[in-house]
């Protein structure tokens, strides 16, 4: 799911920082996300999944 994740934060040139201010996600989630401590939750898939315009699906596949 992570490297979904970072694809999208790279194809909109954007950071974890800027998402994490923009959708209230704190950003050590995404670093745990990242280095495999924990799963995101289905809430949290479906705030990225609204700020970056693709389907929850999107990051399950």
């Amino acid at each position: 799911m992570y490297e979904k994740f970072a694809a999208l934060l790279q194809k909109q040139s954007i950071t974890t920082y800027r998402v994490s201010k923009d959708t209230g996600i704190p950003a050590n989630t995404f670093t745990d996300w990242k280095n495999g401590r924990s799963k995101p939750k289905a809430d949290k898939l479906a705030v990225l999944a609204k700020y970056f315009g693709v389907s929850i699906e999107y990051f399950l596949e």
